[in-house]
């Protein structure tokens, strides 16, 4: 079916401009002023609104077992809150088991898609293997459309990986042109702070962000980078939390290092205070790398705004206060780590950002799907408002007041780490494909209809 968006201001990552939108099947038809009613069997009036490319959050872990338990949102309810905060495409993480290869890993988690997903979505693969034939591996998830993989610098003994096991996986990129996204923490001088805490009998949500000082982090993304650069590679920091990381891509990049990263907008808006809050409440913010001393914010906010750091993701790893983060009641490493946050992604961004001036209508659209797109080999089929571009497109009402609650939230988790944040601006209707699957508040997709992203090796990195 035909639709089209009438009446709208077009904002892109490039232009601001009144226009409409007209789709045909899955596709972008036609962007232009007075297209007429009669192209279309269905008309959106978007007078007052900004029609914006759907979001693409690159950084997602549903259902994904962690600490003895699993995040509490599966590949249903999560890709549905996604979808009522404009979200239109995620790329999630299968996660390789030692001692296997990474087709094994790659069917499960389309196995935990299929017949759920409401949203389309790819796949990074986390790396914690090569062995013997792990380097083949690599290039038969590039064959599948998994462009890129994910490796960690924390995590003794679980997903840890050493040196050279990243910089064998960064130079197949050089080869393959897929992305290596690090997530980086000094692990082994982690482990040795967190033995003493404890030892101290030093137990509460506050010590994750105290045994994981930024110092850790800055090392680990300057090691990360170096490495990246020895082997000629492209390099992309996740969940980037503190000034001290920041000024390790912004040196890069001032070099001409292609080293790219992301926040997340706790890292924007939350702080170590909120780890230290009583009664366990603290617990609701454990996440890794910890949140820091509100100081770090300002200099994050400014990141963006000048392009050291080009995406802005959720991280989203719910897990349910009540019976799943309580399993670290005694211990902070028993904590799950993790936190909710794919449905509240724009909205928080458009008004602490947009609204507060910190960054530009067309910054906004490039953090929030355009880059992403671009980085991960899904461009110009998402994060784009152009003919030939997927249907993926939000009617954004700039004027809806909303407070941000688990009593009305749709992720599958029993709080909020926003809870009682107004927002000001929230998407009205959401189409995926060309289909409305989100309007005015209602949910209208189905489980399933979500397709997987087979996503080109030497995307936007790589350029």
């Amino acid at each position: 079916m035909n639709i089209l968006i009438r009446n709208g201001t077009v904002v892109t990552a490039t232009e601001t401009r009144a226009a409409d939108v007209l789709t045909e099947g899955e596709r972008i038809l036609e962007v232009r002023a007075g297209i007429p009613e009669t192209s279309a069997a269905k008309v959106i009036d978007a007078t007052g609104m900004y029609v914006i490319p759907g979001g693409v959050d690159a950084h997602t872990h549903l259902d994904m077992p962690f600490g003895g338990t699993t995040s509490a949102d599966d590949f249903e309810t999560g890709t549905r809150a996604a979808a009522f905060g404009g979200t239109t495409s995620i790329v999630d993480f299968a996660i390789q088991a030692r001692g296997t290869c990474m087709r094994d890993a790659l069917d499960t988690w389309w196995k935990k898609a299929e017949g759920r997903a409401t949203i389309d979505y790819g796949l990074h693969m986390i790396v914690t293997d090569l062995g013997t034939s792990g380097l083949e591996d690599m290039d038969d998830m590039v064959r599948e459309g998994v462009a890129s993989f994910k490796l960690f610098m924390a995590y003794p003994n679980v997903l840890m990986v050493d040196d050279a096991t990243i910089f064998k996986a960064l130079s197949q990129t050089a080869k393959n042109g897929a992305l290596i996204c690090m997530h980086a923490e000094n692990g082994s001088v982690i482990d040795v702070l967190i033995a003493r805490a404890l030892a101290e009998g030093k137990t509460a949500p506050v010590y994750h962000a105290l045994t994981r000082p930024p110092l850790a982090e800055a090392e680990a993304v300057h090691r990360a980078i170096a490495m990246a650069e020895i082997a000629g590679t492209p390099v992309y920091i996740v969940h980037l939390s503190s000034e001290d990381a920041l000024n390790q891509v912004r040196e890069a990049r001032d070099r001409g290092v292609p080293a790219f990263a992301e926040t997340c907008p706790q890292y924007l808006l939350l702080s170590i205070d909120d780890l230290a809050r009583p009664n366990f409440e603290g617990a609701k913010y454990v996440f890794t790398p910890p949140l820091r001393p509100k100081e770090h914010q300002p200099k994050l906010w400014d990141g963006l705004k000048h392009d050291h750091l080009q995406v802005v993701s959720t991280d989203h790893c719910p897990f349910c206060f009540e019976d799943q983060k309580v399993l670290g009641k005694n211990d902070f490493t028993k904590i799950p780590n993790g936190g909710p946050g794919i449905e509240n992604r724009l909205q928080l961004l458009f008004h602490h950002g947009v609204n507060a001036g910190k960054l530009s209508l067309n910054r906004f659209v490039e953090i929030t799907s355009t880059a992403p797109a671009r980085i991960f080999g899904m461009y110009p089929q998402k994060g784009e408002i152009a003919p030939g571009s997927d249907a993926d497109v939000v009617v954004w009402d700039p004027g809806a007041l909303y407070t941000i609650s688990a009593q009305t939230h749709h992720m599958r988790v029993d709080y909020s780490m926003f809870e009682g944040f107004p927002v000001r601006g929230n998407a009205r209707t959401v189409l995926s494909r060309g289909e409305v699957i989100v309007d005015g508040g209602t949910f209208l997709g189905k489980p399933g209809r979500g397709r997987f992203l087979k996503r080109a090796a030497r995307g936007g990195a790589w350029k």
